[in-house]
């Protein structure tokens, strides 16, 4: 659906991980945007997941369900011309919210018959009263500005709740945690094993100036160890290339990463694991 691309396109930065796979978000994750006329404060959620086997999964639903009833307004994130389950039940928990909806059909510019887009948004009003329905690409800034506008004429008026110079409410720890994730994500594709998640295990200041991480990359199976290693220790050893260069871009300072593979067996059905990561 593209929510977390949206979201980095609204702020301007990169607040949440963006990779191919469906549902990468996992966390709630705030990012702000301040106007001459408003401060606005978008959350990013999990994706709603129809199959809640697993703690995670259930986990998910919660942390995006408690977002939907804490906001003054929802924003309803769909590709254009798809409507799936999942966003039958994503549109169900905003109705249930109670909070105005505006539907937000992304993606226009990926449509190749550009003349199923009328009749789609068309189909879309018919599902719900919607705010508004406005269809966008997050690669295009003036989609970007003209869906701020939309979105500042529905918010109700109040003081700024946070300092203006603010980008997020998470951590540089939980950050760097998720650019390893999404470097994770990219390289392995088809082969990333679901139960997958990354800990800050320890972070130190060098005498040169040099933040030194060690980061723990869990995995709920010994077999799937040899899968993010690699042959020879190469495929971890580029994944932490790949987010050591990105990680020195957003910190703004030079970075020493220690990555390490453990096994943690059922750890997405643990709620204390939950708990520990951040999840619950």
């Amino acid at each position: 659906m593209g929510k977390s691309t949206l979201l980095n396109a609204l702020t301007g930065q990169k607040i949440s991980i963006v990779t191919p796979r469906p549902q990468t978000t996992r966390h709630r994750v705030l990012g702000l945007v301040n106007l001459p006329q408003a401060q606005i404060a978008f959350v990013d959620t999990p994706g709603l997941h129809h199959a809640q086997q697993r703690a995670l999964n259930r986990a998910m639903n919660r942390t995006a369900a408690a977002a939907a009833l804490d906001a003054d307004l929802v924003l309803l994130v769909v590709e254009a011309v798809r409507f799936g389950a999942e966003d039958e039940l994503a549109l169900s928990r905003a109705r249930e919210s109670g909070r105005p909806v505006i539907a937000v059909v992304n993606k226009i510019d990926a449509l190749k018959q550009r003349d199923r887009l009328l009749p789609f948004l068309a189909q879309l009003a018919g599902r719900h009263e919607f705010a508004e329905i406005i269809p966008v690409s997050a690669r295009d800034p003036r989609d970007m500005q003209r869906l701020l506008e939309v979105i500042t004429r529905h918010l109700p008026e109040s003081p700024a709740l946070f300092p203006a110079d603010q980008l997020t409410d998470r951590s540089e720890n939980f950050r760097i945690c998720e650019i390893i994730r999404e470097k994770l994500t990219m390289e392995l594709h088809d082969e990333l094993p679901y139960g997958i998640a990354v800990e800050i295990e320890s972070r130190e200041e060098t005498p040169e100036g040099q933040l030194e991480i060690s980061a723990v990359i869990w995995v709920d199976r010994a077999g799937q160890k040899p899968i993010v290693i690699g042959a020879g220790g190469e495929r971890l050893k580029r994944i932490g290339t790949q987010a050591r260069h990105e990680l020195n871009t957003l910190l703004g300072r030079r970075l020493h990463l220690n990555l390490w593979v453990k096994v943690r067996e059922d750890w997405a059905d643990s709620a204390q694991a939950l708990r520990q990561l951040g999840m619950e």
